[in-house]
């Protein structure tokens, strides 16, 4: 069944673009028409094996290949589906075949080319800073203006990116943040294999405190190395714990837990445990919770957390893959309110996984500011 269900996506992500750009009503030459088949047949060949050989067997080279062939064929397939539409609006307006399949091919080819470029440079860029406020009403009056700085989902991979985490560093550095938070899928690959690319997260500064949780990505690797990784390195690992933040006599819990794949992972030890993060926490002062993925919310919000940071959706990363990301995920993006007390914000991430585009989903670097309510 899980094979059938492959064979089916993979017929439409290739089979869709083929119809439309080298078939359908193009009437193209034979030379076209064949050359068209082979590319479309050879990269119907070509995702499978690259994946499996890359992700598979940890080649980088390969993964890289795949991934860039995922991302293409996913545009591609997009934008295929929008152009039959376009098609329809042709065909009502009197424009006949060939041209009309013709105009929708070169349609398609122009902008499907063009979110692909603008996409890998969005998706290779250094994130923009994303400012915002957030109103907690249990917050002292001397924490009142805390800065937090979040960034999540680096997934340091298979491109290089050493350079790229060096200048995010740079730019969160720039902050000067009271509390610097990373909110987990840090890396693809061991510590070992990816130490170069998070090297620079030793250099991050922070006034008050560098926490880190895990996200999903650490158990499909080494989860327990990349905590021992980051509190080699100077961050406090929250590892179902928390610290906390103190200023002119107020107090701020930053608490941490793994993430919700963690306790099926088979990793021993592991697995979100909200109720041991906050033991011996005040109860009356309020909790900045690290979470990786937003749906762990519901249980945020049933312990009274005043705010959870979340990342894992990247926005959606290649539009309109959110759609489908909000059908697991409560939040695709931004800040939103559950329960009386509890909010949440779910960044859009500071990297990316696998196809190395961003379409209609900037990553970001956060800069939270906390306010008291007044």
């Amino acid at each position: 069944m899980r094979t059938l269900i492959v064979l089916t996506i993979m017929l439409l992500l290739f089979g869709v673009p083929w119809w439309t750009l080298v078939m359908s009503g193009n009437a193209w030459p034979v030379p076209v028409l064949v050359a068209g088949t082979v590319v479309f047949a050879a990269a119907f060949v070509a995702l499978p094996t690259t994946m499996l050989l890359g992700h598979g067997r940890r080649s980088d080279p390969a993964s890289v290949a795949g991934d860039v062939l995922l991302g293409v064929g996913w545009v591609l397939f997009v934008w295929s589906v929008l152009g039959q539409l376009f098609g329809l609006v042709l065909l009502v307006g009197g424009v006949e075949d060939p041209a009309r399949s013709r105009i929708v091919t070169t349609a398609v080819l122009v902008v499907s080319v063009g979110l692909l470029g603008w996409g890998h440079f969005e998706a290779m860029r250094v994130p923009q800073i994303r400012r915002l406020d957030v109103t907690l009403a249990r917050l002292g009056p001397a924490l009142d203006g805390l800065r937090v700085a979040v960034i999540t989902d680096t997934h340091y991979g298979p491109i290089n990116r050493a350079r790229w985490s060096a200048a995010v560093v740079d730019r969160v550095n720039e902050l000067d943040a009271d509390v610097v938070c990373h909110v987990g899928d840090i890396a693809d690959g061991t510590t070992d294999i990816r130490d170069a690319q998070a090297a620079p997260l030793a250099m991050v500064r922070a006034k008050a405190a560098r926490v880190y949780v895990t996200g999903n990505h650490e158990y499909f690797s080494e989860a327990q190395g990349w905590l021992d990784y980051m509190e080699r390195i100077g961050w406090d690992a929250l590892h179902n714990r928390h610290i906390v933040v103190e200023r002119g006599g107020d107090r701020l819990v930053v608490a941490g837990v793994d993430d919700a794949t963690a306790a099926g992972s088979g990793v021993r030890g592991h697995g979100a445990d909200l109720t041991a993060a906050l033991d011996g926490a005040d109860p009356s002062s309020p909790v900045l919770l690290l979470a990786h993925q937003p749906k762990q919310v519901v249980r945020a919000a049933a312990a009274g957390v005043d705010l959870q940071l979340s990342g894992h959706t990247h926005g959606g990363q290649m539009w309109p893959f959110n759609f489908l990301v909000r059908l697991e995920q409560p939040v695709v993006q931004g800040l939103s309110r559950h329960g009386e007390r509890t909010q949440l914000y779910t960044s859009r991430g500071t990297g990316f996984w696998g196809p190395p585009f961003r379409v209609f989903a900037p990553s970001e670097i956060t800069l939270l500011t906390l306010r008291r309510a007044r």
